[in-house]
């Protein structure tokens, strides 16, 4: 019995460190206008408190998850079957004031509306919180020891989970780049800055704050002025953790000779 009450405590601390990592991406790269307001606790918050009530969420499971790993401490054991259980009235509360919200549960991937699956989900999880709670054992031991009761918690959990088919579905109809939802403004802004070519020209401008900006296919261009009141227009790609740069540098004369352009959102 007593391997039983152990084999819970991998699962929970994996998943409540997946729920982390996935709601601080969400919380950070943002997404469409009003993606938040879809997803689980920010739903319940007026908008310009959305990305803090995810954070906060984030934070939570990640103390619990710390708790749960390197303690046998009962204020960890019992927060956690608090947690769930709060989460299966939340959940609730969404399917009957908001069908059309996700569960947040693992940031954006669960924006789908809420289901008997995700329900059942985090009744299971709260079931395996409350076993786990008599437990001998921190988490670490369990996870160097593990047992195959674990499995077939994994194995229903993934039964219990809409997210998989998402992340299946997402991989075999991937859309090309150009009609892909990228990042915002603000972290493509803070990529170009990180990068080589931006270091190379930015003593030559009059501000770091671009004056124009706009996206075309799969690049954002970013417009600057120079000393010489020239434009100085950087174009990042907005695919791949280590993106490329390229700057161009286009005088009055030149710029005089070009179509305007219209701004385009994609």
């Amino acid at each position: 019995m007593t391997r039983v009450l152990e084999s819970q405590l991998p699962v929970l601390i994996v998943l409540l460190l997946f729920g982390t990592a996935a709601k601080v991406v969400t919380a950070r790269t943002g997404g469409e206008p009003g993606a938040l307001s879809r997803l689980g606790p920010a739903v319940l918050v007026p908008g310009r408190m959305q990305t803090p009530a995810l954070l906060v969420c984030a934070f939570g499971e990640l103390v619990l998850a710390c708790g749960l790993l390197f303690t046998t401490a009962p204020i960890f054991r019992w927060g956690t079957v608090c947690f769930f259980a709060l989460s299966t009235y939340v959940l609730l509360e969404l399917r009957r004031r908001r069908p059309d919200a996700g569960c947040g549960c693992f940031g954006e991937v669960s924006s789908a509306p809420v289901g008997l699956r995700s329900l059942g989900r985090t009744v299971t999880l709260t079931g395996m919180a409350l076993m786990s709670v008599w437990s001998p054992v921190p988490g670490w031991t369990a996870i160097t020891h593990p047992s195959w009761y674990a499995l077939t918690g994994v194995a229903l959990l993934a039964l219990l989970s809409p997210e998989i088919e998402e992340l299946v579905d997402r991989i075999r109809y991937r859309a090309p780049c150009e009609q892909r939802r990228g990042p915002t403004e603000g972290v493509t802004l803070a990529r170009l800055r990180s990068s080589g070519t931006w270091r190379a020209h930015e003593s030559e401008l009059i501000s770091a704050e671009p004056y124009d900006s706009w996206r075309e296919l799969c690049w954002r261009f970013f417009v600057f002025q120079n000393r010489d009141q020239h434009d100085v227009v950087f174009a990042i790609y907005l695919s791949g953790r280590r993106p490329a740069v390229r700057m161009a540098v286009v005088s009055g004369e030149d710029s005089d000779s070009l179509p305007e352009y219209t701004p385009v959102s994609a």
